[in-house]
């Protein structure tokens, strides 16, 4: 029971490697949290900027159509005053 119990002592790593390994893997778990992060706020800055765009687009399509109607108003009354 003795050697046993010697052998298990000698067996476990040392406490001051078990730390260092502990801290290793908090760093690596800490970087790729803050990596994760990084791609998430990347990933929410492109969907706004496409947001933004499609809005953009949205509102020259919307203004050229306005146009259209404006420019065939304008054309239809022009036929009427000539009579035709």
């Amino acid at each position: 029971m003795r050697h046993a119990r010697a052998a298990w002592r000698n067996a476990k790593p040392p406490k001051k490697l078990r730390d260092a390994e502990l801290a290793e893997q908090a760093a690596r778990a800490a970087e790729l949290a803050a990596q994760a992060q990084r791609e998430t706020e990347k990933a929410e800055t492109l969907a706004k900027a496409e947001a933004a765009e499609r809005a953009v687009a949205l509102a020259a399509e919307q203004k050229a159509e306005r146009d259209a109607r404006y420019a065939a108003r304008k054309a239809a009354k022009k036929v009427r005053r000539r009579g035709y």
